[in-house]
């Protein structure tokens, strides 16, 4: 069901059972198929693809040259950059041990999971079976092959972690303004991680190795 406020550029290909939420816009030569879901409010960008069954929250930016591949699930808020590819099979091979070219029951899905608020950046790929956690931000060019936690900030192949983001997208830093470092054992008992953009503070979470958000954005600055 295609909701009439969305907007479908008569260029791009979508499927029969496709779900496309109000205000969706979809550009040009996109490819949308077969019972994949769309939320409200978002953007898939010229020439992107969707597979089958994959699932998009509302409000998420999939720009150029996507590929978002079958046993992807995307949280409210995601930003997927242009060229990015999520993956879905760990040992992927074109033919069977016999030789046979290799069907559908031949290789299991490994999902990925990008959860609410999220930014994978310009051609990143991220690995079959991983889950990129709520704000994080995995930079240009990097291989996510493991779990990314909350507001963790990782580049590189394979990825690693460098720091931590607000919810803003701003780079957190201590209460001397420098950057926060990215290993646990850095930290002190109480030590605060503050936003310099939007004024929210966090604390780390040792067992989770993740962040808590302790305050909100300040009066007037960016939510």
């Amino acid at each position: 069901m295609i909701d009439p406020s969305a907007r479908v550029h008569a260029t791009a290909d979508l499927e029969p059972d496709v779900t496309v939420g109000p205000g969706t816009s979809i550009w040009h030569r996109a490819q949308i198929r077969t019972g994949a879901q769309l939320g409200a409010e978002c953007i898939v960008g010229r020439d992107a693809f969707i597979d089958e069954g994959v699932t998009i929250g509302d409000r998420v930016k999939i720009q150029n040259g996507a590929l978002v591949y079958h046993g992807v699930r995307i949280g409210n808020g995601v930003f997927i950059g242009p060229g990015a590819i999520l993956t879905n099979d760990r040992y992927p091979r074109a033919i069977t041990s016999t030789g046979e070219l290799a069907r559908a029951d031949d290789w299991k899905v490994a999902p990925i999971d990008l959860q609410d608020g999220c930014s994978i950046g310009a051609g990143a790929v991220v690995v079959a079976g991983v889950a990129v956690g709520s704000y994080a931000t995995v930079g240009a060019g990097a291989v996510v092959t493991r779990d990314v936690p909350n507001h963790a900030r990782v580049v590189g192949s394979p990825a690693r972690r460098i720091g931590w983001v607000c919810a803003c997208g701003a780079r957190l830093v201590d209460s001397n303004g420098d950057p926060m470092a990215a290993e646990p054992g850095r930290y002190a008992a109480h030590l605060e991680l503050i936003c310099p953009v939007c004024g929210r503070t966090y604390a780390y979470v040792r067992d989770a190795e993740t962040l808590e958000e302790r305050s909100g954005p300040r009066q007037g600055a960016p939510a």
